[in-house]
């Protein structure tokens, strides 16, 4: 059974993986891994090592603090499936850009946040 704390580490690494527009190959490969391993890590099933998640923040452009981000707020519960992970896949899976852009314009409006433009 996956412990807590690796699911939630699985979660955050698949959401900065998506938000980024990398497949769990492109990881993968800068890993020098099978994306199957990637998935596992995405699952819980398998865990991360200090090592490796220091590698995928940088690969990811995030500290190693961003895996553990909302910990304390599971109190160790399996985390229940995030809504925004939900609206981040299904915007992902927008062919679109241009309603992609409009979309996270829209998002931006409506909660008062600028999301940093990647260049």
């Amino acid at each position: 059974m996956s412990h807590p704390v690796d699911i939630h580490v699985g979660r955050k690494l698949k959401q900065i993986r998506t938000l980024r527009r990398l497949s769990q190959t492109d990881v993968a490969k800068k890993l020098n891994l099978s994306f199957q391993q990637i998935q596992k890590y995405e699952i819980g099933s398998n865990r991360v090592a200090a090592s490796r998640l220091f590698e995928l923040a940088q690969i990811l452009d995030v500290p190693p603090s961003y895996f553990f981000e909302g910990l304390h707020d599971n109190n160790n519960a399996a985390p229940a499936q995030d809504a925004g992970m939900e609206i981040v896949t299904a915007l992902a899976a927008i062919k679109d850009e241009a309603v992609k852009t409009r979309i996270k314009t829209f998002i931006e409006d409506v909660s008062g946040v600028t999301v940093a433009r990647r260049g």
